[in-house]
């Protein structure tokens, strides 16, 4: 095969991922070693472990990632690794090896923005090419609103003032005593129970603009739960379903809204809170009726992977960027070409 393959590393956080596409971003491997069950038993991250799991597993990752896509390294065409936002510490193991590689190697490397391979991950696959829309980023740690015009021309509509959509729902999760990451517990047990059992505010959801407050939510869960009798058996679904229906109304009403009045016809989806059943149900239900297109990131797209990383760094690369190694990793990172 010649030289026209990109290897990408993500290490933003607790995920060690490797990933290999073509030059017109068609994913040829994908692979993730999570550390999901290593950082349960604490309740949450803890930044020098995911970092020491990172460099037990890249160097594998890296190698089943080439394997699995029927390329050497001398078929890379250039090396790609995510440089924030992220952890300091984890960020550093995946940038190291992709920049070694690339010396190595005698090849471009390109410092990818962890947002921007979210913000593009709904047009991988068939999906393709990235197009004008007003795209949600919602995750652990980003709840934003961004318009799309085209490859590195974003503008910045909306994000969070305080928490983003996936760390309420993990914090309130911790709140319910649910297992570690807690978004996902509340989906399933949200299944079972009545979104209109309680009613829990929609911080900023009548404003005019198109911010975001999560803060509140959680205050008002704590205060609810001393009220409650989880000794019934659908209480804490109810709870669930209660919560997820609240993030999910303000989440859905805003996109809708950006999209309306900037006038784009394509609404997109990526990040790990875009998983969440029911807030896929309610998009496709509201686009349908506001007849605009939906794109939602594949499940296996939205939660921290290495192939929205190397789709990101291919659709660079055709601009004709790369980046100097003396770049260093930065864990507030802004999604650049945002205004």
């Amino acid at each position: 095969m010649s030289a026209s393959c990109f290897l990408a590393l993500e290490t933003s956080c607790d995920e060690t991922a490797a990933a290999v596409c073509t030059e017109d971003g068609r994913i040829l491997s994908s692979c993730i070693a999570s550390q999901i069950e290593v950082h349960r038993a604490t309740g949450g991250v803890v930044p020098e472990v995911a970092s020491r799991n990172h460099i037990l597993h890249v160097r594998l990752l890296a190698e089943q990632a080439l394997k699995e896509a029927g390329v050497n390294l001398s078929d890379i065409r250039a090396f790609a690794a995510t440089s924030g936002p992220g952890l300091v510490s984890s960020l550093l193991i995946g940038t190291s090896m992709a920049k070694a590689l690339a010396v190595a190697g005698n090849k471009p490397f390109l410092a990818v923005n962890h947002m921007e391979g979210h913000l593009l991950s709904p047009f991988m696959g068939d999906h393709g090419p990235v197009r004008p829309c007003m795209a949600l980023i919602v995750s652990g740690g980003h709840t934003m609103i961004v318009h799309v015009r085209s490859i590195a021309d974003y503008k910045l509509i909306g994000r969070t003032r305080d928490d983003a959509a996936g760390e309420a729902f993990d914090k309130i999760g911790k709140m319910l005593g649910l297992p570690y990451p807690g978004g996902p517990e509340i989906d399933k047990k949200a299944r079972e129970g009545d979104p209109t059992a309680i009613r829990f505010p929609r911080t900023m959801m009548a404003d005019k603009n198109f911010e975001f407050s999560f803060s509140g939510l959680k205050t008002s869960v704590l205060y609810e739960l001393p009220k409650l009798d989880f000794t019934q058996p659908n209480t804490l679904a109810d709870v669930c379903a209660s919560v997820q229906e609240a993030i999910v109304d303000v989440l859905v009403e805003k996109l809708i809204a950006a999209a309306k009045k900037y006038k784009e016809q394509l609404v997109t989806v990526s990040g790990g809170v875009s998983c969440n059943r029911r807030l896929r149900e309610r998009l496709t239900e509201r686009c349908e009726k506001e007849r605009l297109d939906l794109l939602l990131a594949r499940p296996d797209h939205s939660t921290d992977n290495a192939a929205m990383i190397a789709f990101a760094a291919a659709q660079r690369f055709r601009l004709g960027e790369s980046s100097p190694l003396e770049q260093d990793v930065d864990p507030n990172m802004p999604l650049a070409a945002v205004e």
